[in-house]
């Protein structure tokens, strides 16, 4: 007698085979997860590294692939330690592996750099967004209601949203959101913490497709347990009462290797850049009631330039001239280039002051305004018109402290990792490390060394107290 099968195999270049149920394979062919393959992971990083094609929809299986690991570990470890800890049983991997395909899908094309960077919108992330392509009403939702997960899942992704907040990690800061069921903490920090399935498979992924050197070892999984007491996610840095000092390493070593990454690639100035061309348009439309959050939802990376065009091509000429010529520029990767950096290590005394006033989109008058007399000044005195750009990120940007719950050796409690800061110096470190990556941008649409002097000789005279790092010369 033959027997159903219950998984199919699918090749990905980062992790060899992933096992997916028919299940799984139902909610990758619904529209909302199917328009994951036409947002790009790493946003326009793609005009810097070309190979960084890789879309939400590949890390979303990568994703998968990762909590099941993690999965077989903490139930492994369970078995070795039952007293103690808690496993996982087959129903809840059933959830963890369907949220973790899903966890991406409320991303909009430019994500991070139209939400974290330019802060025009909540993040992808909001209570709000999840509800939405969640509910009932959509082709998702109905699917994880008919398989009888979609509470579960939902408050899952909630959960891990709400910790964000309390992390303060949210830009804009947002309320907790509710969820209709308690879900254990582990549930929600397998897909979401400082160590977990998400970070475990992007890292991996980027340094592939990217092309840079990385050695992640994904054996730093193994470790985790989860802990009886309190249902929190841990790493187990203790044996013997000794502190397991490899595990500690190869933990600090993959956050290392997230700086790295976004010192390289996350923030690199052509990123950046580019990035602000692609916020600046949907600023422009939305600030002229042409745009909606809403209607960035169901867009692709491709689809979102040809709404900006449509919705730009009856609006005021001036308006409408602008907008296309954005487009156009990030199409022919006509960037902007760099007049002023401020950094934040050169400009801690005035960095709140610089993101009160120039970061959100209530600050965008303010921007407006400043970059239009820089751009006067500079025409009265070169007789050139340029455009100016301010790109001023929020003062947290991405920061990923190190928030992953550890047994440490002595200590009766599992505590986060951070907490043990002053006996791990590299972690200030990399805290520091992470702060002082904040840039404050002046761009200007100008490749003229002797115009992008100007703009940055007429910037400075706006900006008292900042100080620009910068040499026009350098870029020559």
């Amino acid at each position: 007698m033959s027997t159903a099968k219950r998984f199919s195999v699918l090749r990905d270049p980062v992790h060899g085979d992933v096992y997916l149920s028919h299940e799984e394979l139902s909610v990758l062919d619904t529209p909302e997860m199917q328009r994951l393959r036409g947002v790009k992971q790493l946003g326009t990083a793609y005009l810097v590294y070309p190979g960084a094609l890789h879309t939400r929809f590949d890390h979303s299986i990568g994703v998968l692939h990762v909590t099941q690991k993690m999965v077989e570990a903490i139930h492994r470890n369970f078995e070795l330690q039952p007293r103690d800890t808690l496993g996982i049983g087959a129903r809840e991997a059933r959830i963890l592996r369907i949220a973790a395909l899903v966890h991406d899908v409320t991303h909009i094309p430019f994500g991070h750099h139209i939400e974290d960077q330019a802060g025009l919108f909540r993040r992808h992330d909001s209570g709000a967004r999840f509800r939405r392509v969640l509910g009932p009403e959509s082709e998702l939702g109905a699917l994880l209601e008919r398989l009888g997960v979609r509470r579960e899942v939902l408050s899952t992704l909630l959960a891990a949203k709400n910790r964000e907040v309390e992390r303060g990690g949210v830009v804009p800061s947002e309320p907790r959101e509710r969820a209709s069921m308690t879900v254990p903490p582990y549930w929600s920090q397998i897909l979401s913490d400082t160590i977990c399935s998400d970070i475990l498979d992007y890292l991996q992924r980027d340094a592939y497709f990217t092309g840079l050197q990385l050695g992640v070892d994904p054996r730093v999984a193994s470790y985790f347990k989860i802990d009886r007491a309190s249902g929190n996610l841990y790493l187990d840095l203790a044996k013997r009462e000794l502190l397991r000092e490899d595990i500690l390493s190869e933990a600090i070593r993959l956050l290392e290797a997230r700086y790295y990454f976004s010192e390289r690639v996350y923030y690199h100035h052509a990123k950046v850049a580019s990035g602000a061309l692609v916020a600046r348009a949907v600023e422009l439309a939305v600030a002229n009631e042409l745009l909606r959050e809403e209607d960035l939802y169901d867009r692709t990376d491709a689809s979102l330039f040809e709404l900006l065009e449509q919705r730009a091509a009856p609006a005021e000429p001036e308006l409408a001239r602008r907008i296309q010529s954005l487009c156009e520029r990030f199409r022919n990767r006509r960037l902007p280039k760099r007049a002023c950096v401020f950094p934040r290590y050169e400009n801690r005394a005035v960095q709140d002051d610089l993101v009160a006033r120039y970061f959100a989109p209530e600050a965008r008058a303010a921007r407006s305004a400043v970059e239009e007399r820089i751009a006067d000044l500079v025409h009265f005195g070169t007789g050139k018109r340029v455009e100016v750009m301010l790109h001023c990120p929020a003062a947290r940007m991405q920061l990923k402290e190190a928030e992953t719950h550890v047994r440490w050796p002595g200590e009766s409690a599992i505590r986060p990792l951070s907490a043990f800061s002053e006996r791990v110096p590299r972690l200030a470190d990399l805290e520091r490390a992470y702060r002082d990556l904040w840039k404050f941008y002046v761009f200007a649409d100008s490749s003229d060394p002797d115009l992008l002097r100007k703009v940055q000789a007429v910037a400075l005279g706006e900006f008292p107290g900042a100080k620009n790092v910068y040499r026009i010369e350098d870029a020559i």
